[in-house]
């Protein structure tokens, strides 16, 4: 059981979670006309290995054994967190909005709640359940516009449908990662899931480096590959799985949650994307959902 300070600590960074995937989301809108996708995320998660590779290596050594034994796993992981959750949404921002990225991708809470119920066992309280279901209500409200009768009417784009896909892989990652508790500290765990990413990743970027409408790699690409690798790379996969393994795997989901609202405004000021009165009601709904699901659990 967690120390209140430890949990104190690990409540606050889901606050800051968002903040960095946010960054993910505004470089998937705009990477459309400087890098292929699976080139950008190759690239991402390579910058990012690298670094983690360096800090951890006195561990990964250590435990080589295991990670040999285990190694297939870590590939499984990689597979679900760094090229769905990766690759993915980038080929979503070609043809979608940096806002519709955030709010289709924030259904994954809900699916991680549902199966750290199901599969691991972990227990939410009914206003836990409650704060589920608001922050979701929140994100169908943006999505629909307030317009709750054109639910009926609603049209998607291919790039919803890739969002969607990598929102299933992230309960995915996030179960599979509580599931699969070995022996590596939070560093050393990123650097094996990201080497299984890089593994994954590399036959499809070769392929797309091989296409004619493929980008050439100038400055800017390079440089949203070591954007998306330091703050949504580096920074929020370690955070969240530290946070996680602090207070499970349905209370740091609700992370996700707030990541619509950050998109927003984050795709307002750069990129043009209006905002209206929906995203208000919206993030009421958002953040007290977030605020029952996170709050601390007493007794316990």
């Amino acid at each position: 059981m967690p120390s209140p300070a430890l949990e104190r600590r690990a409540r606050v960074a889901l606050w800051v979670l968002p903040v960095l995937w946010a960054v993910n989301m505004w470089s998937a809108r705009v990477a459309a006309d400087w890098v292929a996708p699976h080139v950008l995320a190759l690239g991402r998660w390579s910058m990012a290995l690298a670094v983690l590779v360096a800090v951890a290596w006195a561990e990964l050594w250590r435990h080589r054994a295991v990670l040999q034994q285990h190694a297939w796993r870590y590939v499984v992981m990689g597979a679900c967190g760094m090229w769905i959750c990766g690759a993915w949404i980038y080929l979503a921002g070609q043809s979608t909005q940096a806002i519709n990225i955030s709010l289709i991708y924030s259904s994954a809470p809900v699916l991680i709640a549902l199966g750290a119920r199901l599969w691991l066992g972990e227990r939410m309280r009914p206003l836990q359940w409650l704060g589920v279901m608001a922050a979701f209500g929140g994100v169908l409200h943006v999505i629909l516009k307030g317009q709750w009768a054109a639910l009926g009417s609603l049209q998607l784009v291919p790039g919803d449908g890739w969002v969607a896909a990598a929102a299933l892989a992230w309960a995915l990652y996030a179960l599979l990662q509580k599931r699969w508790v070995g022996v590596l500290g939070p560093t050393a765990q990123l650097a094996a899931i990201a080497a299984g990413g890089v593994v994954v990743l590399l036959p499809f970027a070769v392929w797309e480096l091989t296409l004619p409408q493929t980008p050439p790699l100038g400055p800017m690409a390079w440089g949203l590959m070591a954007l998306t690798a330091l703050i949504p790379g580096l920074g929020a996969y370690w955070l969240y799985g530290w946070a996680q393994r602090v207070l499970g795997a349905s209370r740091t989901a609700a992370a996700l949650y707030l990541g619509p609202l950050y998109t927003a405004l984050m795709g307002w000021l750069t990129l043009d994307e209006r905002l209206g009165w929906f995203h208000l009601v919206g993030a009421v709904l958002i953040l007290g959902g977030v605020a029952l699901v996170t709050r601390p659990v007493r007794g316990r």
